[in-house]
């Protein structure tokens, strides 16, 4: 935040930083380097679980539906954790919430490990690692808004988090599938153990100590107000749904990957392709946005991204060549950069002693709708060819997009009318303390009023 000097020097701004280093300045942050690594090492650990634990059901089982159960649950449970346990990202101190996340974790992927865990309990330690997880991802997102303002620079540190997220579903998958022609799938476990135990090590001792930002009540109707709240507020639930409606489509070509291959003909070796291009474009499309342009910029590109970022997906039905369909998705990926500007509205619109909570329901609403767009992408794919589901899926996402960003547009106007309205009321109180008799007790009423204005506008962001 910026701090005033004596006479006419200001101390440079974290936004000012920000325009002038892009993502290094982000690095620059002693704090905000513990917490890339710690995610950066958790992330790689519960990819290669991911594959280890597959193919441990299916070795004990024999079962391709447990199998592929057991890669499902890390979506399912994020409902739940995210509303009945999001109120502990605001009630607990950060950094103890996201020790013991990283802990709970770690004591699931050890019990995993042991050779006499059965099937059912291999399952449920699933489960549990998925419940925590949007706990885990919400506390460590209001934490950045401690840890480098909520500016630009948080802007540019949740960009780099993205960014590892995409490259680690680029890498974990083949380093986890090395892995174990090396080593048994427990193996594979002890690895994620150990990854999870650095991420707890790191946050402990290289983030600082933060006080809880609200609280009061159980822990489950607490969590259930907050959820109430941010999806009550017209604009932060407008904003939800565009970070997670475009998500929900965009899915359908990476879910459908193998199925599109058999389709038009093409080897195994073209799956990977497919399945690699959009993250290939997300990563890209972060890079540039976040390196090349100003904050102001990437608020402009939001709705027109945002809009139009399913269109790609058209050119499915029209059978061109597989070069144009890599292309298609890069770009398809590279319109995800809008999210740099809308991470900023955001995180405006939510009250601070809301974020912890509003995060914790974005991470969880945004897993489990993807989870629900690759279910209903299978679905459909069962009754129509994959290329008129994806592009089905192109034309329904663009129309759904271009309500939401036009729903955006009127909370933005509204917002703007409220904030002139409450500086109308405080204007006309401070032309009327000059009046007397019973106009002093009219002045009083009329700035009573600018400060509920005021108030009001500041909930309502």
């Amino acid at each position: 935040m910026p701090e005033e000097a004596k006479g006419a020097t200001t101390v440079p701004t974290r936004s000012d930083e920000a325009r002038q280093g892009g993502y290094r300045s982000a690095f620059a942050v002693k704090e905000f380097r513990a917490v890339f690594l710690a995610h950066a090492l958790s992330l790689l650990g519960v990819v290669v679980s991911e594959i280890a634990l597959t193919v441990l059901v299916y070795a004990l089982t024999g079962s391709p539906l447990l199998s592929a159960l057991a890669f499902a649950l890390g979506f399912l449970p994020y409902l739940v954790g995210g509303t009945l346990l999001s109120g502990v990202a605001d009630r607990f101190p950060a950094r103890r919430v996201l020790v013991v996340c990283d802990l709970v974790c770690a004591g699931c992927a050890a019990l995993m490990a042991l050779p006499s865990t059965p099937v059912a309990a291999l399952l449920g330690l699933r489960c549990v690692i998925a419940a925590v997880s949007p706990v885990f991802s919400g506390t460590r997102m209001a934490t950045l808004t401690e840890i480098l303002g909520d500016g630009d620079l948080f802007v540019l540190g949740r960009s780099l988090l993205r960014i590892v997220s995409q490259s680690a579903l680029l890498v974990g998958f083949g380093l986890g599938g090395v892995l174990l022609t090396f080593m048994s799938p427990r193996g594979a476990l002890l690895i994620t153990l150990g990854t999870f135990l650095a991420s707890a090590l790191l946050l402990r001792l290289g983030t600082r100590r933060r006080p809880a930002r609200a609280g009061g009540g159980t822990l489950v109707r607490y969590s259930l107000a907050g959820t109430r709240q941010v999806l009550g507020d017209r604009r932060i639930r407008a904003l939800l749904l565009l970070l997670w409606v475009p998500p929900m489509f965009v899915v359908a070509p990476e879910a459908l990957a193998a199925a599109y291959a058999d389709e038009i003909g093409v080897g195994t070796a073209w799956v990977g392709l497919l399945m690699c291009a959009m993250p290939v474009g997300t990563i890209t499309g972060e890079l540039y946005a976040g390196a090349a342009l100003s904050p102001a910029a990437r608020s402009r590109i939001v709705l027109p991204l945002a809009g139009a970022g399913l269109l790609p997906l058209l050119v499915y039905p029209f059978h061109p060549g597989l070069g144009w369909i890599l292309l298609a998705l890069l770009l398809a990926g590279s319109a995800g950069a809008y999210t740099l500007g809308l991470d900023r509205w955001f995180v405006d619109a939510v009250p601070e002693e809301l974020r912890g909570r509003a995060m914790t329901v974005h991470t969880a609403g945004l897993m489990t709708i993807q989870g629900v767009g690759m279910a209903l992408a299978g679905a459909a794919a069962e009754f129509w060819a994959v290329s008129t589901v994806v592009g089905g899926v192109g034309v329904v996402g663009t129309v759904g997009c271009v309500l939401l960003v036009l729903e955006v547009r009127r909370t933005d106007d509204a917002r703007a009318r409220r904030t002139e309205g409450a500086g109308a009321q405080g204007m006309a109180g401070a032309g009327a303390r000059g009046t007397e008799g019973d106009g002093s007790r009219r002045t009083e009423g009329v700035r009573t009023e600018a400060r509920d204005g005021a108030g009001h506008d500041m909930t309502g962001r």
